[in-house]
């Protein structure tokens, strides 16, 4: 599996959500047209990787409910936030600086055609990035995404996960913690969950860790998992 990995830096996230649904689409229409024309089934659909951070937001999954979201219009003003309503899954959550966001647009179909397995192989990635840093994380039960202590009351999210799939065509992703303001996550009741707390990196480990270390650690971890090399 070939993997294009792209870094697109601190990006505001209505043109991230832009650019990832156009390549997301094309990749759609692309599969549409290799079912009516088996000739063009010879021509594989590319995998792409996109890391990224985003200026203060609020996105709500189309399950979301908008009472989750602690703040109105003039209130999101106040704290310099934005909010948009998106097509994956999940409820709502906050993007910001100092969060790992990755935009994985993959082909299952070439990978394999279950999308909790896939979710699964994300985790992972993270689980094993964070045991690198000596932080042990795990899961919890019912509910996706990376967890500290899953298994006490002391429970606590790093890494927040909410996907769509078409044709078996990814988009959306996961959001890590590494040391964003954690204080934003107190105007939501983050992925619908109101008795877990959320934490990061930096908060676990009591120091700053490197923002670009941390990333180049689990872009490798998504290549093990997915027995993947990256293209540039």
């Amino acid at each position: 599996m070939e993997i294009h990995f792209e870094n697109w830096g601190l990006i505001d996230y209505q043109k991230a959500w832009d650019k990832q649904e156009l390549c997301f689409q094309e990749k759609v229409h692309q599969k549409f047209i290799q079912r009516q024309n088996p000739i063009a089934a010879f021509l594989p659909i590319s995998h792409h990787l996109i890391f990224c951070q985003h200026p203060h937001v609020y996105t709500l999954g189309k399950s979301g409910d908008k009472a989750n979201l602690l703040l109105n219009e003039d209130e999101l003003r106040a704290v310099n936030a934005s909010f948009f309503p998106i097509n994956r899954g999940g409820d709502i959550t906050y993007h910001g600086p100092g969060q790992l966001v990755g935009y994985p647009i993959f082909d299952l179909e070439q990978v394999f055609t279950d999308i909790h397995k896939y979710l699964r192989f994300l985790e992972e990635a993270v689980i094993q990035m964070l045991q690198k840093y000596g932080i042990t994380a795990g899961r919890y039960e019912g509910y996706t995404g990376v967890w500290i202590d899953p298994d006490l009351p002391s429970a606590r999210k790093i890494c927040a996960m909410g996907v769509r799939c078409s044709r078996w065509i990814t988009m959306h992703g996961f959001a890590l913690n590494i040391h964003p303001d954690l204080s934003y996550f107190k105007h939501i009741i983050p992925c619908g969950i109101d008795d877990k707390d959320v934490t990061s990196m930096e908060l676990e480990l009591g120091y700053k860790p490197n923002f670009d270390e941390a990333s180049t650690i689990l872009k490798a971890e998504i290549a093990k998992q997915f027995e993947a090399i990256y293209l540039l």
